[in-house]
């Protein structure tokens, strides 16, 4: 499977996301209540469980202590991500030895940052059979001692078990964090970051403070206390982004709060946050969401009156 590599962007707002108050909490309270295990992965990490995790099926935290997974996992993981992209939402597969895991987008507007990823569980109790169909699979893979056959085997019954309807409830709960995830994504790509120069500080807030009306770089520039071109790549290497890119951002982000007012037209959003016309605003709402802004309204108001 290609991956594509993340932008600075993404890759900066990933790790603001995992570094996040709001994921260490759900990390916790998420694996508390169901037992499960629970990774954040950017989008480009190949599967490797290479640590102890709280929850981690025993079965695969021997079958990958070598310094990548074995293939079969590789594989089943790179089918799980890739359908979850398809699907635009949870996925669930099996693996060889009958395990399952599940695999939840988290987006900053149509772009894919990373994956939640929870499950190595069991549908049903496992047999003897089955363990043999499995040992027999991983003798064709690599070579298996009789001292880690019999330690496999002890691992392979104690990984937990899951009614698959309260495994499909758990991948709900998940399904839902990854979507508030993905908001929070949105607010922390025009959120003022800890220990930023002041100058950076004051250019945001001029930004914001103006977002309807054109505002020049020169202007920016002199609030930031800068040189013109000084001041162009301290931005970026502060934000990721250019003053344009992050203009932009500020002001579809203001629009998607403004799109929640049934009352008001959507051509009135597009000017009330800065842009010169319908057009531009639809191409832009639509290249940085993956929607278009009547679509956003609908679905976001559907949501509300459920």
């Amino acid at each position: 499977m290609s991956v594509t590599p993340p932008s600075s962007l993404e890759h900066d707002i990933f790790e603001r996301l995992h570094t996040s108050r709001l994921f260490a909490r759900f990390e916790e309270a998420f694996r508390s209540a169901t037992g499960l295990p629970l990774r954040f992965l950017p989008r480009d990490e190949e599967w490797c469980i290479t640590e102890h995790r709280e929850n981690q099926s025993p079965f695969c935290e021997l079958l990958n202590r070598c310094d990548t997974a074995c293939s079969a996992c590789q594989e089943t993981n790179r089918k799980l991500v890739e359908e979850a992209k398809q699907v635009d939402g949870p996925k669930t597969c099996g693996c060889f030895s009958g395990l399952c895991a599940t695999a939840v987008p988290v987006k900053l507007g149509k772009i894919v940052l990373g994956f939640l990823k929870t499950g190595q569980v069991f549908m049903r109790q496992p047999t003897e059979e089955d363990f043999l169909r499995v040992i027999k699979t991983l003798k064709s893979l690599r070579d298996i001692s009789d001292k880690d056959e019999t330690n496999l085997r002890a691992a392979y019954f104690e990984t937990r078990t899951v009614d698959p309807k309260r495994y499909e409830s758990m991948v709900i709960l998940l399904n839902m964090f990854a979507e508030q995830l993905s908001e929070h994504a949105e607010t922390v790509t025009v959120a003022t970051q800890q220990h930023e120069p002041a100058g950076i500080v004051k250019a945001r807030q001029m930004i914001h403070q103006n977002l309807e009306d054109p505002i020049e770089l020169d202007e920016i520039a002199k609030a930031a206390g800068m040189s013109k071109s000084h001041f162009c790549r301290t931005f970026k290497e502060v934000t990721s982004m250019t003053v344009t890119e992050y203009t932009t951002r500020a002001r579809i982000a203001r629009a998607r709060k403004e799109l929640l007012r049934p009352s008001i037209q959507i051509s009135e959003v597009a000017y009330q946050v800065g842009f010169q016309s319908l057009s531009q605003f639809n191409r832009s709402f639509s290249k940085i969401t993956g929607m278009s802004p009547s679509a956003f309204r609908k679905s976001e108001l559907e949501k509300a009156n459920v």
